[in-house]
């Protein structure tokens, strides 16, 4: 329960800030699925690590982990 309710915080921000569907446009434009573009960028630094390490765990967490 405590999973959903920080998930549930930082959707509001995510909406609130206007930012809603940037990584999956990235992901797109570099020709690849919302899910490998993630893997691919996990590691990587600044905002898009952050995006692609917080898209994983909502994929995760939509699919039961």
């Amino acid at each position: 329960m405590a999973e959903e309710k920080w998930m549930q915080h930082v959707s509001k921000g995510i909406e609130h800030r206007g930012t809603k569907g940037v990584f999956r446009e990235a992901a797109h434009r570099a020709g690849m699925s919302t899910h490998a573009y993630a893997e691919k960028k996990k590691h990587s630094a600044g905002k898009t690590g952050q995006r692609a390490r917080l898209a994983l765990a909502f994929m995760g967490a939509k699919h039961g982990g």
